[in-house]
Order: C-alpha cells, then sequence, then structure tokens
C-alpha cells in the first residue's frame, strides 16, 4: 500500500539534494511499495530559469531530462524485486509555448514516460512558489491599467482565476493520471477562504470536476506541511474533492533522500480527521489509459491505516530507525 507518485532528486533538479538512486534507496528502507520519480519538465526560456540554475543552457536542460530518464529507467529494472518504481514527469505551464513542447516530449518518449504529474507553479510567467517576494510580484501583477494597486477580493479574484485556468488548459489537453498541489496558489495564504472569490471558486470545481470525469487521482501532498502556516498537505480540506467523488492517492513531493516519507504521520493524522476512507495508488496495467500509457488507478484494498507501513511509521516518530 505504502506509495508516493511526485518525487525529485538533486542529480536532475538543482533545488533538490541526493542522486536519484539514493532516493529510491530510502524509498525501499522505508518499506514503500510503489515510488514514483517524476522530474519536472524542461523549460524553454532562458528567463524561466533559477538563480540555482545559472550556468545551464537550455539545451543543458533537455538533456537532463533524458538522461533522468535513461537513469530511472535503469533503476526501475535493478530495483524491480524491491519495489515499483513509475517513471512519470512533473509538468510546467509558463507559455502555451511549454504546452507544445510537452506535447512533442511525450510523443517522442510515450514508452518511457508513465504518468503525468499535473502541475502549474507560474502566475502569468511569474513563479509562485520560489519565494514570498516573488508570489506578491505575481499577485502584484494583476493591477489596473493606470498601475493603481488593486485592493481586496478582485486582485486575489483574478490571480487565484488565472492560476485555475492554466490548470484547467493542462487537465483538458494532457489529462494528467495525477493533479499535482490543486491549491499550490495559495501556497503563502495558507488561511485564504477560496469560497470567498466566486468566480475563482468555480473554475476550481470545474476543474475537480472534469479531472474526476476522466479518472485522475488527485494527490495529497505531504510537502505542504513544511511551509509557514500550512496545517494541512495539499489541497487543503475546504477543497470539496470528496464532494465531487474525486479519489486521492499520496505523494511525498521528496526533494532528495532526507525528504522521502517525510511527514506522512501527519498525513495520516489529516486523513483520518478529513474523513478520507479510500486511498488510490497507480498500477502498471496491459491495456493503455485514456492517454495510451499502460498504467491505471487501482484502489488499495481493505483498511489503509492497518498496514504495517504505518506502525514502522510510529516506531520512527519515537525515535526507533528502520531496520
Amino acid at each position: 500500500m505504502p506509495h508516493s507518485h511526485h518525487s525529485h532528486s538533486g542529480q536532475f533538479c538543482r533545488h533538490a539534494l541526493g542522486s536519484l538512486e539514493e532516493v529510491v534507496l530510502e524509498a525501499i528502507k522505508q518499506r514503500f511499495e510503489v515510488y514514483g520519480l517524476t522530474e519536472h519538465v524542461p523549460r524553454y526560456r532562458l528567463e524561466d530559469l533559477y538563480p540555482e540554475e545559472r550556468g545551464l543552457s537550455l539545451d543543458d536542460l533537455s538533456k537532463q531530462f533524458l538522461s533522468f530518464l535513461e537513469e530511472a529507467h535503469r533503476l526501475k529494472e535493478v530495483y524491480a524485486s524491491q519495489i515499483t518504481l513509475l517513471v512519470g514527469l512533473e509538468t510546467e505551464y509558463i507559455t502555451d509555448d511549454d504546452l507544445n513542447h510537452l506535447q512533442k516530449l511525450i510523443k517522442d518518449n510515450e514508452r518511457r514516460i508513465d504518468y503525468i504529474v499535473g502541475s502549474v507553479h507560474h502566475v502569468s510567467t511569474i513563479p509562485i512558489d520560489f519565494d514570498r517576494v516573488t508570489y506578491e510580484k505575481a499577485l502584484a501583477n494583476f493591477s489596473s491599467e493606470e498601475g493603481v494597486y488593486i485592493l481586496g477580493n478582485d486582485q486575489m479574484e483574478r490571480f487565484l482565476s488565472t492560476y485555475f485556468d492554466a490548470q484547467h488548459q493542462l487537465i483538458q489537453q494532457f489529462q494528467p493520471e495525477i493533479i499535482g498541489h490543486l491549491d499550490l496558489c495559495r501556497l503563502y495564504t495558507p488561511s485564504l477562504d477560496l469560497k470567498q472569490y466566486p468566480i475563482a471558486w468555480g473554475k476550481l470545481i470545474r476543474n475537480i470536476e472534469e479531472a474526476t470525469r476522466y479518472g485522475a487521482l488527485f494527490e495529497i501532498n505531504a510537502a505542504a506541511f513544511k511551509k509557514e502556516g500550512w496545517t494541512s498537505p495539499y489541497p487543503g480540506k475546504d477543497v470539496l474533492i470528496q464532494e465531487k467523488t474525486g479519489r486521492f492517492a499520496l505523494s511525498d513531493d521528496s526533494h532528495g533522500p532526507r525528504t522521502v516519507g517525510q511527514y506522512y504521520l501527519d498525513v495520516a493524522d489529516y486523513l483520518v480527521h478529513a474523513g478520507i476512507t479510500e486511498l488510490w495508488c497507480l498500477d502498471r496495467s496491459l491495456e493503455p489509459n485514456h492517454n495510451g500509457r499502460y498504467i491505471s488507478p487501482r484502489r488499495i484494498e481493505g483498511d489503509w491505516r492497518l498496514h504495517t507501513f504505518w506502525k514502522h511509521r510510529e516506531d520512527e516518530r519515537r525515535g526507533i530507525a528502520f531496520q
């Protein structure tokens, strides 16, 4: 049962740590049964590179991703007897050109990409999860033409709506198997009540309904717990996925071996509190799915809370090392 569908390594992501193999070995050590390897796809404009990527060319980023696919499939084979590794990717949507490149990337590597984590990290080409200053720049971008800063709901409404529209474009065009950190748009405003912005709220519900319709899984992303002010994973409890019959899968969104499985006990506590009794994971399939990929959602049988994985995590919480 223990699984994660979203991870990164320092070998192929400059804001992560450790090698991809170290991430896999840690997942095995922690008794994960299914673990997804999902590095970011390349970006295609120099202005979209992050500070830690200075010195890299756009060609370097493309070669880096292809090297990731090679290494991930090598590890998938080497450790097949100990863990099921799934090889995926996490999307970037900065401009429409990113989606054109993504379409080609998927086509060129169709048998090497098991699944897609559909994520949005930018609003109007500005990163919203890099730091607070950059997030506030993205928010301030929604001001009047005269440059007068718009106060109150109107500005936030437009910001949120633009985020959810980008997410909708990804969902429509690529139908990702995993919906990544659905409400990342409020990373720096964790107490933000999305229902107070009715236009944006309607777009969010539209996205949930459309993703549910074709069978996507919504990740419960544990990484939110390390963010200031967050007391839940992404998405927050007020996001009505359950009411729309959406299905959940777990992700640690690890950024190196030290964060594999991090905050999973907090996730378990949250799931119990939220009344989420059913979990799903991706599994290999003999038949292609709606995207032509040989993977499909599988419901976790029985009570997920009774799996021995959680006992080992409780032992970890009490300071007992994994054996």
